[in-house]
């Protein structure tokens, strides 16, 4: 019996969808350069490591790339053509990858389960992080020794460094940066309609000029999030001097804090719920036509959406986010900042301190530069 083992389409318990026996079948199509990708979260990070898929096609051509992340992070992913075999994270998926061998093995992830599980797979050529004797995490090529000092030296992250995430994951990789290259993300156009019907609902029509404002930031860095106050008042100056249609945006943490936004507002601002699966929200955001947020994973989605983000940051490093020229920052000037603390010790914040007027004034100059005519009394 002769079987192409190395077939894409080859399934092995069963016939693949040509029914065709291996030998002479013209179908067949040998997997090329084998490469695995290990990132398995937080979400808005998995996003912000889909620009190498670009490098990675335009460098092999013929390649099959496997991407491994954690199950709650697969319909983020699922769809992408560039991804030929998304895998959820669990023992089954760990057993098969030691089991198989690929010629390229890129692991962005610092955890353990992560980093142990790439010195346990093999590859030809491994790049980004793993795991030490000493049960470390180390660098696994000379490439990405760079990004691993930036987790051990503040001074270099929080002072020095001015590469984005996207450069640093192509210089861990080994592939030229050339340009910008944009995020990768699956379609969204069911989400897309049914988000227009579902803010239709709640009275707001596609022509309108939507706002959204994500106001939480999870739980790991609590201190990213701005106030309630300033989201409050924030919202009904957009809606009185803009005429926009405001649409709170957040998960199941933010649905107590979204209420007494909307209840300190003098505005009856649309609060679009919060217990949307990923992919309805993300449909949301793909109808807003400015997001204004913190460094969250709203602010990913809108990016590879190609939705104008406005981002509000304080204790994380904007030196590392790239918005391809569709927004703008308002970066804390508090020395102290960034420091990833996830308790501030101080009485007054960075993000305290970000004033209304300020979010105000650039969230106004960046629709105008965007959606000039859906500013109310706009006539161009």
């Amino acid at each position: 019996m002769f079987v192409h083992y190395n077939c894409r389409f080859f399934l092995g318990c069963k016939p693949c969808i040509f029914k065709r026996e291996c030998a002479d079948c013209p179908h067949y199509a040998p997997f090329g350069t084998r490469i695995l990708i290990i990132k398995l979260a937080a979400m808005g990070d998995v996003l912000r490591t889909t620009p190498l898929l670009h490098g990675l096609k335009r460098l092999y051509e013929d390649s099959h790339i496997t991407w491994l992340t954690e199950a709650s992070v697969v319909p983020m992913l699922k769809g992408i053509p560039e991804i030929d075999r998304l895998l959820p994270y669990n023992l089954e998926a760990a057993l098969q990858l030691t089991t198989e061998s690929f010629d390229r093995l890129l692991c962005f992830d610092k955890e353990p389960k992560a980093t142990a599980l790439a010195m346990n797979i093999r590859a030809m050529k491994k790049a980004g992080f793993g795991m030490n004797e000493y049960g470390s995490v180390m660098p696994l090529n000379a490439e990405s020794e760079y990004t691993f000092e930036l987790g051990i030296n503040d001074h270099l992250k929080f002072r020095q460094n001015r590469k984005t995430y996207p450069e640093l994951i192509f210089e861990c990789a080994g592939i030229p940066y050339r340009e910008p290259q944009k995020y990768v993300i699956t379609d969204l156009a069911k989400e897309f309609a049914w988000a227009r019907g579902y803010l239709s609902g709640m009275g707001v029509g596609p022509e309108e000029l939507k706002v959204g404002l994500n106001t939480g930031a999870g739980d790991v860095f609590a201190t990213k999030k701005w106030t309630e106050e300033g989201y409050s008042r924030l919202a009904d100056r957009l809606e009185e001097e803009l005429g926009a249609k405001v649409l709170l945006l957040g998960g199941p943490a933010e649905r107590e804090r979204n209420e007494r936004i909307a209840a300190g507002a003098r505005h009856s601002h649309r609060d679009t719920g919060t217990g949307h699966s990923i992919r309805r929200f993300s449909g949301i955001v793909g109808n807003c036509n400015l997001l204004v947020t913190g460094d969250t994973l709203a602010m990913h989605i809108a990016i590879a959406l190609k939705v104008p983000v406005l981002a509000i940051l304080g204790p994380t490093c904007h030196q590392e986010i790239e918005l391809y020229g569709r927004g703008s920052m308002i970066v804390s000037d508090f020395d102290c900042s960034p420091c990833y603390l996830g308790v501030c010790p101080k009485e007054r914040t960075c993000m305290d301190a970000i004033s209304v007027d300020a979010v105000f004034s650039e969230a106004a100059r960046l629709i105008r530069k965007h959606h000039p005519s859906k500013i109310r009394g706009c006539r161009t």
